[in-house]
C-alpha cells in the first residue's frame, strides 16, 4: 500500500507495472496471509504499524483476486480501471491539437504495439494495457536474467517514451496544469 500509493502519486505507469508485479507476487504466495507476512512483508524495513497495514492491504487484494477469479492470471478490476482512465487521457491527448509530440510518439510506438498484440494474447485489450504488459514482460525477462532480443529492445524505446509522456500528462492533469 505504501509503495503503491507513492507510485500512484508520482508515476501512473510505474504504479500499474507495480500492481502487475504485486498480482504475480500474491499468486506466488498462493495468497496465504501467514506466508506473505512472514516471507514478504517482514522483509520491509518499516515500522510494525506500516507492516501491519501492508499485510492487511495485501490480504484485501487477495480477497479481490479470489472474488474476481484472478488467482491464475489476469489483472484486478481496480488495475484495469486505472488503465481505462489512462486510455481516456491517451485518447484526449491524441485528439488535442495542443499535444503534437504525444501524437508523434504514439505513431512511432504503434507498429510495435500492433506487433506485440499479434504475438501475445493482447487482442481486445486496450493498447495501453498492451504497452504496459510489454514492459512488464521485459522486466520479468530481466529479473530472470534471460536474453532480450534486439527487436524487443528496439520496441521498448518508443513504447517507454509514449508511457512516459502519458504519465507526465497524468500528473499535469492531476494538478490542473494540463491544457487540452
Amino acid at each position: 500500500m505504501k509503495i503503491a500509493r507513492h507510485l500512484k502519486d508520482s508515476n501512473i505507469a510505474e504504479y500499474v507495472l507495480y500492481m502487475f508485479q504485486l498480482e504475480d507476487t500474491l499468486r506466488a504466495y498462493d495468497c496465504d496471509a501467514e506466508r506473505m507476512r512472514n516471507e514478504y512483508v517482514s522483509k520491509f524495513e518499516w515500522s510494525p504499524a506500516d507492516k501491519e497495514a501492508e499485510a492487511q492491504w495485501l490480504e484485501g487484494l487477495c480477497g479481490m483476486m479470489h472474488a474476481e477469479g484472478r488467482m491464475q492470471s489476469g489483472h484486478l478490476q481496480s488495475t484495469l480501471g486505472t488503465i481505462s482512465l489512462m486510455t481516456d487521457l491517451h485518447l484526449t491527448l491524441l485528439r488535442s491539437p495542443k499535444h503534437p509530440f504525444y501524437s508523434a510518439a504514439y505513431y512511432k510506438a504503434l507498429p510495435y504495439i500492433v506487433e506485440f498484440r499479434s504475438k501475445s494474447k493482447g487482442e481486445g485489450a486496450p493498447e495501453l494495457q498492451n504497452c504496459l504488459e510489454m514492459l512488464y514482460g521485459v522486466m520479468l525477462l530481466r529479473l530472470q536474467k534471460k536474453e532480450i532480443s534486439e527487436a524487443t529492445k528496439e520496441a521498448l524505446v518508443p513504447v517507454s517514451h509514449l508511457l512516459s509522456l502519458l504519465a507526465d500528462a497524468w500528473q499535469k492533469e492531476r494538478t490542473g496544469e494540463l491544457e487540452v
